[in-house]
């Protein structure tokens, strides 16, 4: 019983990992979004490389947020998966011990 307690515990700590790093994700797509955004209406675009400032075709960096913007969307669904397999394990696992309980 104290080894599926135990269990329980690691997965909703994974859980709550998880949850953070989908915080993440959503913090970056907004900012990407944004400057998807206002990058529309730009006559000039740069980039920041390092320290400094560089003019950049208005065309590649809307390539380049794009493509940020579907990795950080695919990543965020493999969390949203993760995060659901482990919620039914946890389950189960309640489930179970609550059975051994009655």
């Amino acid at each position: 019983m104290n080894q599926a307690i135990e269990q329980i515990n690691q997965i909703e700590q994974a859980r709550r990992n998880l949850l953070a790093q989908k915080q993440q994700f959503d913090g970056q797509l907004m900012e990407v979004e944004t400057a998807l955004r206002e990058l529309e209406g730009a006559n000039e675009s740069y980039v920041i490389v390092g320290n400094i400032m560089v003019r950049k075709e208005k065309e590649k960096i809307k390539k380049d947020l794009q493509n940020k913007q579907e990795s950080l969307t695919l990543r965020r669904g493999q969390i949203e998966t993760q995060e659901k397999r482990l919620g039914e394990k946890s389950a189960q696992l309640r489930a179970a011990l609550a059975e051994g309980k009655s």
